[in-house]
């Protein structure tokens, strides 16, 4: 997905209003990790918008019963 001028400035706003929320005994792992895991929720919901999904039969073809 290529960044545009206007989801370059909304990825700013959201990386300033994460900083914000982090506790002030945060460290940088912990920044890392929410960046990660708010990167990885964007990219799923991205898929899934873009009919990119999986069936539950077919996850649980590959992977086998639980």
């Amino acid at each position: 997905m290529p960044i545009t001028k206007e989801s370059k400035s909304s990825i700013k706003k959201a990386a300033a209003r994460l900083v914000r929320q982090l506790p002030d005994s945060a460290v940088w792992d912990d920044l890392m990790y929410e960046i990660l895991v708010r990167q990885k929720i964007e990219v799923g919901l991205a898929n899934l918008h873009n009919g990119r999904k999986h069936t539950h039969a077919s996850i649980r073809k590959e992977f086998g019963p639980a």
